[in-house]
């Protein structure tokens, strides 16, 4: 089985546009490998089909990894430290054998032209916006593998960003995490406000993103979005640490 037909198995919304016609490209018809399963309603039967069209922790997987191979590519190369960085999340994501299939999925849409305009829409209009944060903080930490964000991929994840719907506060918090060397406000972007916040501020703005980036809100994305969730939850701990630190807040 290939890995694209291997993993097109108990998907909702992805089946259908840009993202459905991406994978089919690589596997043949999606309707084709559709109707190879019994469980999988017919073209002949399009209300129930689209009725299926609803987020699935697969659909989250087969978005991971078209949004993934839009960063990797996006410098013109593909670096081992960001293979060896995606790795462990597949494996927490689709076992050690499916992450295996993910991979050489990964790998043939790396060849492929991904329009990442089309492909964001599309998941911003499916998953809920916790589960796309969560998304944008992964591409961030790709692009992080080797200890640089590139321009290049920094301008393909604000332009994830700017059509899965992440507000431009929301993906500065996000990009702040990988900036601390070079930015001295890092921990208020994090917080999502100005160094000029008073201290009443700083702790209405932790809790704030604390309850944004609760695991909790991630719960029915699969446990790798949840970890995702986690680190996020730390690094807001961090921040807020490092300006209760500064200011000498108790």
């Amino acid at each position: 089985m290939s890995a694209g037909k291997w993993i097109l198995g108990g998907l909702g919304f992805v089946l259908g546009g840009p993202i459905g016609a991406i994978v089919g490209a690589l596997i043949g018809s999606v309707y084709d490998v559709l109707s190879d399963d019994p469980n999988t309603q017919t073209s002949t039967d399009r209300p129930k089909r689209e009725k299926r069209r609803q987020a699935t922790q697969g659909d989250v997987g087969v978005s991971i990894i078209v949004l993934l191979a839009c960063v990797i590519k996006a410098d013109g190369r593909v670096l081992k430290s960001e293979i060896a960085f995606v790795k462990p999340f597949l494996v927490r994501t689709f076992g050690e054998q499916g992450a295996h299939n993910a991979l050489q999925l990964l790998k043939q849409l790396l060849q492929q032209d991904i329009d990442p305009v089309a492909v964001s829409q599309q998941i911003g209009q499916h998953l809920n916006y916790s589960v796309r944060l969560e998304l944008l903080h992964l591409l961030l930490g790709v692009a992080n593998a080797d200890g640089e964000l590139a321009q290049s991929e920094l301008q393909v994840i604000q332009t994830i960003a700017i059509n899965m719907g992440i507000s431009d506060a929301d993906y500065q918090s996000l990009r702040s995490i990988y900036c601390k060397q070079s930015d001295i406000n890092w921990a208020y972007t994090a917080l999502e406000i100005a160094p000029t916040a008073t201290d009443e501020e700083v702790k209405k703005a932790y809790r704030r993103m604390a309850m944004k980036y609760h695991p909790d809100k991630v719960a029915n994305a699969g446990e790798s979005i949840r970890q995702q969730a986690n680190d996020k939850f730390r690094s807001i701990n961090e921040a807020y640490e490092h300006i209760k630190t500064l200011r000498g807040i108790k």
